[in-house]
């Protein structure tokens, strides 16, 4: 046993110390966070490279991803070609009071239409105006940080090198035609 009224003692001595210290504490509205690279946050859309495949409306676990489009006769690119549709944009949008951020929309995506983007003050007192759509998506888009450089050790993709290789070889016969 110890004496009476030692850990009240114990207790005012950590009370004191702590008192004394600076608090660690970032006051968050005043004070913005510093966040990792490549965070979390809203789910950006680059427009351009969606061509309406769907793919990231069926692979979400929460049904969340809302797309409308409409098909457009395309004229052929050479005479005598055939006519060809596409599918084009009429809405996109995404309800985050149903998103559970897994990010699966983002991984299915082929044409790298969806990514994350570090955005995350975006609360609403409405729920019903958590439903954003694709021009608030593409404003979140100008947030998304520059993909991680490459590993400066890793050997070249060959679709650089195929493309470097045919541009050298075009200049060299431009060279030697000159």
């Amino acid at each position: 046993m110890g004496i009476p009224g030692s850990g009240l003692a114990k207790g005012l001595a950590v009370t004191l110390r702590t008192m004394t210290r600076r608090a660690h504490t970032a006051q968050y509205p005043d004070v913005q966070p510093e966040l990792p690279p490549r965070t979390r946050g809203v789910i950006g859309l680059f427009e351009e490279n969606c061509t309406v495949c769907m793919l990231c409306a069926r692979e979400c676990p929460d049904w969340c991803i809302y797309i409308d489009s409409h098909k457009e006769t395309v004229p052929p690119a050479a005479p005598g070609g055939r006519e060809r549709s596409r599918n084009v944009l009429d809405r996109f949008a995404i309800d985050f009071s149903l998103c559970m951020y897994c990010g699966i929309c983002i991984e299915v995506c082929p044409f790298d239409a969806l990514f994350w983007s570090p955005e995350f003050e975006y609360a609403e007192t409405d729920i019903q105006d958590l439903v954003h759509e694709r021009d608030k998506l593409r404003e979140w888009m100008w947030t998304v940080p520059e993909p991680p450089a490459l590993d400066p050790a890793a050997e070249e993709p060959k679709e650089i090198a195929a493309a470097r290789k045919s541009a050298e070889k075009l200049k060299a016969q431009q060279e030697g035609e000159a």
